[in-house]
This record gives structure tokens, C-alpha cells and sequence, in this order.
């Protein structure tokens, strides 16, 4: 077999689309001709997962294993590592500045004895603000509050050769994350408010985080179920 530099098929570049649902939310199986943003996007998936919308600055999943060392008398450096603990992050930017974006990015959507921190589209009676509008409260919380987790999927553009008739996709699933970073909601003249949000990857029970899937698909005319 002649060498080869390299495959440029194996060159990633694109955005993601995201999508948010609650903890242990059913994540569907892909249909034989969509891609899977279509499958997440039917009538009966969209009461399940949220489309988060415009994003920048991509998508950024970061491993951070940590080792311990092992020193021995007989050499000067390290004789045996081990891994010792794992950190997972999964970095991006909500460009959508919706009060159901930042509810999200800090952790605040959880039910409390009042109701729920973000109520979206509250019915009169509900609050002073009128009916259909948006509310995020602001709380400081107290001890023993539990940790906000959610389930996320991010659908972005796969390797493999651009061709008709074809489609490539990545699909990254986090069972569980969390916000763990602070979050700024600004209001200027001259910039567009953007949530710039770190998420904690926590693993499951048997230790898994989550996926990631490269997906070829033949897109067809069959639409998608709802």
C-alpha cells in the first residue's frame, strides 16, 4: 500500500446544534433517513428536548485525567503512574439571550416550595407581570439544595467524504451535566448579551459519561415521525 499523508475526510469543521431535556429523558433511536437533528426536532421529541438555538465559539469537550506518581530510591524520575481522577467539560456560548437559556446556564430551572424559578409563558393569575410573559426569579438558595442536572445532545457536522446524496454527522450525548462556572447576562450598546457557559460531565452509575456516535445517513424523502 502506497503512503498516504492523510485523509482530509478525517477534517472536522462546523457548528452543533443543541439540544437539552431533563435528567434520565429518553433519548431517541435515529430514523434511516434524517439526520438526527430532524429526529429531535418532531412534534412529540420537542416536548422532550429543547433546541438551545444560535450558539458561538462552537462546541468544546474537554478530558482532564489527573496521575499519581510513584517514586523509587534506585531512579531520579517516576517509576509508575496512575490514574488517579478524570474531570469532563463541555464548553460553549449561548447566543440566544432568552430567560429559558439563562435559567439553563445557571442551573436555576429547578422546582423549589414556590414554583418552579423559570416559569415560561405564565397564565393570569399566576404573577403580576401579565399573562404570556416570561419570569426567571433570582434566589440565593439555601443548604441542601440539590444540583441542577440535565441530559444533553449536540448534533454537529461528521467526517467523511462530502458527497450527494450522503450525510455525516457527530453526535455527542452527556447523560448528566451541570453548570459549574459563573454566567454573565450583560446589556450594551455596541454587543450582543451572550452566555458563555461551562458544563461538568458527571458519569453514570456503571461510569460512562455519555457518547459520541459518528453517523453516516442516505437522506431520503420520507419525513420524519412525529
Amino acid at each position: 500500500m502506497a503512503y498516504q499523508r492523510g485523509d482530509a475526510a478525517n477534517i472536522i469543521v462546523g457548528a452543533a446544534a443543541i439540544f437539552v431535556g431533563d435528567i434520565n429523558a429518553d433519548i431517541p433511536n435515529p430514523e434511516a433517513q434524517v439526520s438526527y437533528k430532524e429526529t429531535l426536532s418532531t412534534t412529540a421529541q420537542k416536548l422532550i428536548w429543547r433546541n438551545v438555538g444560535y450558539t458561538t465559539n462552537g462546541l468544546e469537550l474537554q478530558f482532564a485525567p489527573e496521575f499519581g506518581e510513584v517514586q523509587v530510591d534506585q531512579i531520579l524520575d517516576v517509576a509508575k503512574m496512575f490514574k488517579s481522577g478524570m474531570t469532563v467539560t463541555l464548553n460553549t456560548s449561548f447566543a440566544e439571550a432568552t430567560l429559558e437559556n439563562l435559567a439553563f446556564a445557571i442551573a436555576a430551572n429547578d422546582p423549589v416550595t414556590a414554583g418552579p424559578l423559570y416559569q415560561k409563558d405564565v397564565a393570569a393569575g399566576d404573577g403580576t407581570w401579565g399573562t404570556g410573559s416570561d419570569v426567571l426569579t433570582l434566589t440565593a438558595g439555601e443548604l441542601g439544595d440539590c444540583p441542577v442536572e440535565k441530559t444533553l445532545i449536540a448534533v454537529g457536522t461528521g467526517g467523511g467524504e462530502c458527497e450527494e446524496g450522503t450525510g455525516n454527522e457527530r453526535i455527542y450525548t452527556a447523560y448528566r451535566v451541570l453548570s459549574i462556572e459563573s454566567v454573565t447576562a450583560s446589556q450594551k450598546r455596541d454587543e450582543a448579551s451572550v452566555f458563555d457557559v461551562s458544563f461538568r460531565l458527571l458519569p453514570e452509575s456503571n461510569g460512562r459519561y455519555g457518547q459520541i456516535v459518528d453517523r453516516t445517513f442516505t437522506p431520503g424523502s420520507l419525513p420524519a415521525t412525529t
